[in-house]
């Protein structure tokens, strides 16, 4: 009788073991090598072939968590990747949660925050800004449309966006004006008013011409 032993020496090889893969721990490596690289580049200049790099994965890896920069972007950032939990719970409460989610981030906000980085991005690169922009919509639109029950959704959605757009660049890019000088507490108070009637207003009539 033959041993396993001889038979593998007589050419035939043991089987190799199979390689442990943890695609959690190279998840969370794929992030914190985007954080970083979104940090020191910028939206526009960072690639995710460097980010791969970082992380220790192939380019391909990263496309397959993925798919895109810009999901990889809103993954990594805070901004839209916590907008989910944001915005849970009632309707009647929504404009004061966004509000309130909005300014505390934008309070500790590093520069690598989607509104900022759109913003920025805008300036260098208008293609890279509008598909950041398109992921942020889609992001936004799925997660709004848990708590309102109107068709009308992606038009408040892009509304919304502008409005947070414009006071991040008056805000936290310029910092000037009276925006730039209200207590976090007071941009709150006038954001959950002028929220609450992009959400949950009803668009008046367009005016009768002729």
């Amino acid at each position: 009788m033959v041993s396993d032993t001889s038979q593998h020496s007589a050419g035939h090889p043991a089987p190799k073991k199979k390689r442990v893969r943890d695609p959690e721990a190279r998840r969370a490596a794929i992030l914190a090598a985007a954080r970083s690289v979104f940090a020191e580049r910028g939206y526009a200049k960072a690639t995710i072939r460097e980010i791969a790099q970082r992380a220790g994965v192939t380019h391909g890896l990263v496309v397959l968590h993925f798919s895109t920069k810009e999901q990889l972007f809103l993954a990594a950032v805070p901004g839209t990747r916590d907008l989910a939990d944001s915005v849970q719970g009632d309707a009647a409460g929504l404009a004061e949660r966004v509000a309130r989610a909005y300014v505390a981030r934008m309070e500790s906000a590093d520069g690598a925050d989607p509104f900022i980085a759109l913003i920025r991005s805008a300036a260098a690169d208008q293609d890279a800004a509008k598909a950041l922009l398109r992921a942020m919509r889609e992001e936004s639109v799925n997660a709004y449309g848990t708590v309102l029950d109107r068709p009308d959704v992606p038009q408040r959605v892009d509304l919304v966006g502008a409005h947070l757009i414009g006071v991040t660049f008056s805000r936290y890019v310029l910092a000037d004006g009276p925006l730039a000088a209200m207590s976090p507490e007071e941009l709150t108070r006038y954001l959950t008013m002028t929220l609450a009637g992009i959400l949950q207003g009803t668009p008046g009539r367009p005016p009768a011409t002729g």
